[in-house]
């Protein structure tokens, strides 16, 4: 297939690389130069502009882009995607944004006569370049089925959360579980290392007994604890804690929306937007827990 692909950041080169790994015919555009040759020289065609790659006589357009103002922008703008795209082309936004944002964009497309499905991931860049990402989407089944073979060249495990904007309404609901869960590790595991406990046997415990969760036992947070993850590297690369704070506040203010509570996901919230405003917003997530340790200034 002819796929059109806009976004070429941290997620989105390495899913754009493995669509070519899978044999599909890929038209991309970014702003950054640099990273347009890179896919160029993997194999790709390069797009001038949003508009010139929805000429390009792509068969679907995917973009992984930062924001909703992004998403807006390259779909609803005087020369954006809607503006120039044929009518009957599918559209999948793989971006994280809030689910209102993804309705209204959404809705445009329909009117446009392209079928949109929200497809956020989750998986991170080591997901992104083994192709084991899980896509959470939104959309009309049948829609969904159709697009289900292009996502499976990208992911692994691919969910249809049921109508427009579901797929972003699953994201931020997991992410931020993922932003609390952290945070309460990080205070478990520096409390039970204040007493006296030795990290890796503390964390033992915690991963066999009942506050075992995947920010304990897959990710955890103290140094020397696993291999292969931030904390075992300075808290570099991973998941950074600004984009954290980003997605928790999608869920604070998906939450005003509906007029949720979510007091725990707005205390998250606080603690990331202090480690950020402290200068740490480019560390890995898992460092929130610098907050908390007494051998650590953070």
């Amino acid at each position: 297939m002819h796929i059109g692909f806009l976004g070429l950041g941290n997620m989105g080169a390495p899913m754009a690389r493995n669509l070519l790994k899978a044999g599909h015919q890929l038209t991309v555009f970014d702003l950054s130069a640099a990273a347009v040759s890179s896919l160029v020289e993997a194999g790709a065609k390069s797009a001038a502009s949003p508009a010139a790659l929805a000429q390009a006589d792509v068969e679907l357009i995917i973009t992984m882009l930062p924001a909703a103002a992004h998403v807006k922008s390259v779909y609803l703008g005087e020369d954006g995607l809607l503006a120039h795209v044929r009518p009957g082309v599918p559209l999948i936004d793989s971006s994280t944004i809030d689910p209102l944002s993804a309705r209204e964009v959404a809705s445009a497309a329909r009117q446009h006569g392209n079928p949109m499905l929200d497809a956020p991931v989750s998986g991170g860049t080591g997901g992104a370049t083994a192709g084991t990402l899980t896509f959470m989407v939104g959309g009309d089944a049948a829609d969904f089925d159709r697009a289900q073979p292009i996502l499976a060249a990208m992911g692994k495990n691919i969910v249809l959360c049921g109508g427009s904007g579901n797929g972003q309404a699953a994201k931020v609901a997991n992410n931020m579980l993922l932003g609390i869960s952290m945070i309460g590790v990080a205070e478990a595991m520096s409390l039970g290392v204040a007493l006296g406990v030795d990290p890796k046997v503390l964390a033992g415990i915690i991963n066999t007994s009942s506050g075992r969760c995947w920010s304990s036992d897959t990710y955890n947070p103290f140094p020397g604890v696993l291999e292969n993850v931030p904390a075992a590297r300075g808290y570099s690369g991973g998941f950074g804690s600004d984009l954290m704070l980003k997605d928790l506040g999608l869920a604070s203010e998906a939450a005003k929306q509906v007029r949720q509570p979510v007091i725990l996901g707005a205390l998250a919230q606080q603690l990331y937007q202090s480690f950020s405003l402290q200068g740490h917003g480019g560390l890995d997530f898992s460092a929130i827990i610098n907050l908390y340790r007494k051998d650590t200034e953070a």
